[in-house]
């Protein structure tokens, strides 16, 4: 009989412009692991039906992206603690006493992409967080553990980023409000809303990113964003779309299912050619 290979996936809706499937077949080549990695379409609604029939089916684990990532966190039977914390996770994975466990590692590789890859400082400056949704939720305790003076978290909805930076008072300098209430200048804006994906850019307020400011889209795409554009219209000195925080997130969830880290290195070469 053929050899049975683990299988993974990766979850969401939209779904087919993931470069997941490659990522984790480039890490299962580099660490030679026996693995299959798939996208999956998921309906609005079908979350947690489909998923627990893929891992009644023989999944072993599985990533999570929009719109599904508080969904997961539900779905979770024991979470880690920045999953806990988040409110929303990004990382299933089945434990051999069949159990389903869940991890947040957006957070984790968004701080490694900006701090460890593209050398961003980050103590002692105001950070402005654009979003307040499940993605941006995954973030905020390990941006918050780099010190900055100050997350303020900006969403279409003011009392949705006031109640998160409520949540997340305790372990840090954070306010929330509206987009509308962006009154100062910013040394890194982060985007965590989806508008990337629909081409739209958040409505900023001109000149809110700090001379010589940096600009990072944690969204990704083959051409810059309109985010992107927008930061190089307004001087950004630095302007990166969210590749890096993929793979780096990529890389923690492979840690965690097959016990042998990455070098993501390569791989962020091969797929920026």
């Amino acid at each position: 009989m053929p050899l049975q290979l683990d299988r993974y996936a990766v979850i969401g809706n939209p779904i087919t412009h993931s470069k997941s499937p490659l990522i984790h077949q480039l890490f299962a080549e580099q660490t030679q692991q026996s693995l299959t990695y798939q996208a999956v379409l998921v309906p609005l609604g079908e979350f947690e039906a489909q998923v627990g029939e893929l891992f009644a089916q023989g999944l072993r684990g599985c990533n999570v992206t929009i719109p599904f990532k508080q969904n997961a966190w539900a779905f979770a039977q024991e979470r880690s603690p920045y999953a806990q914390i988040a409110g929303a996770l990004n990382t299933l994975m089945l434990r051999p006493d069949q159990s389903i466990y869940g991890h947040n590692t957006d957070g984790l590789g968004m701080m490694r992409d900006l701090l460890v890859n593209k050398q961003v400082a980050i103590q002692g400056k105001k950070v402005l967080v654009l979003g307040a949704g499940g993605a941006v939720r995954g973030i905020i305790q390990p941006l918050l553990e780099a010190q900055p003076a100050l997350v303020q978290l900006a969403n279409r909805t003011a009392a949705t980023a006031s109640e998160l930076a409520r949540d997340f008072k305790p372990y840090g300098e954070i306010a929330g409000g509206g987009l509308e209430a962006i009154h100062s200048r910013f040394d890194l804006i982060i985007n965590g809303t989806a508008a990337s994906l629909q081409g739209e850019l958040p409505d900023l307020p001109a000149h809110c990113l700090s001379e010589g400011g940096v600009a990072y889209d944690m969204m990704y795409s083959s051409e810059p964003t309109p985010f992107m554009r927008w930061a190089h219209e307004q001087g950004a000195s630095q302007v990166f779309d969210g590749l890096g925080m993929l793979i780096e997130q990529a890389a923690e969830a492979f840690e965690l299912w097959r016990g042998i880290r990455p070098n993501t290195q390569p791989v962020f070469a091969a797929l920026t050619k």
